[in-house]
């Protein structure tokens, strides 16, 4: 990993942080940015609402956000454990670890076979789980888990930043917003999928390249999509859905 990587990374996230940011686009960044740098398959994010319930905020992937949501539904894994004790969760090989059936059952469903789960974690305050995941069975070297750990960290600090500025009541309503827009995001991900016949994935793509090109927040365009009042045109070829 250069370090010269590194250090754009940190540099990013803690620009993404001064003023009015989005808060959707930054932890989708978050995400992606722990598959580039740590070298694992997939990343996803859980943030508690205001019941203090975990909530899927962002994924890498789609598969992903799927076994988050699984994760959810089941109220097991790690990801789960990991908030609950505020402490990390490391399995490098979940069939032989033999814990979570359902969710091991699920993971290996989508192709993975270890998961890595990091707590959003700020003294003893605990926000969410920032969840690394590979195909390959294996560890995570020891300065790899620390960056990731380093990245968790800094989200987390900014998310309780802006929850004490906005006056926020259990939680920032930055952060109750990104919940309330991925369930907007999610519906124009459905509507562009079935409009234009691509999948999922590919619809996503096209909704936040959108939202970058035109210089908007990604839960204002979705809005748009969904009322039907912005149509977006793919400017590359996409997956036939299916």
């Amino acid at each position: 990993m250069a370090e010269s990587q590194l250090t754009d990374v940190f540099v990013e996230m803690a620009d993404t942080l001064v003023g009015d940011f989005d808060v959707l686009e930054f932890l989708y960044v978050l995400t992606e940015r722990c598959v580039e740098l740590l070298g694992v398959s997939a990343a996803g994010l859980l943030l508690t609402d205001q019941q203090d319930s975990l909530q899927l905020v962002a994924a890498s992937s789609e598969r992903t956000r799927l076994l988050e949501l699984f994760q959810l539904q089941t109220d097991q894994g790690p990801c789960v454990d990991c908030f609950r004790t505020g402490r990390p969760v490391s399995v490098t090989d979940l069939p032989a670890a033999q814990r979570w059936p359902r969710f091991t059952t699920a993971a290996a469903e989508v192709g993975f076979a270890a998961v890595h789960a990091l707590p959003m974690r700020l003294r003893t305050e605990v926000i969410g789980a920032l969840n690394l995941f590979d195909v390959q069975p294996g560890a995570l070297d020891e300065g790899k888990l620390r960056i990731g750990q380093a990245l968790a960290d800094v989200a987390t600090i900014g998310l309780l930043q802006h929850r004490a500025i906005r006056r926020g009541g259990i939680l920032t309503e930055q952060l109750q917003t990104a919940l309330n827009s991925r369930v907007l995001i999610e519906q124009a991900k459905g509507v562009l999928a079935e409009r234009l016949q691509v999948d999922v994935s590919d619809a996503f793509a096209l909704l936040r390249d959108g939202a970058r090109r035109h210089n908007r927040r990604l839960s204002e365009l979705a809005q748009a999509v969904v009322d039907g009042t912005e149509q977006l045109v793919p400017n590359v070829v996409p997956h036939p859905r299916g």
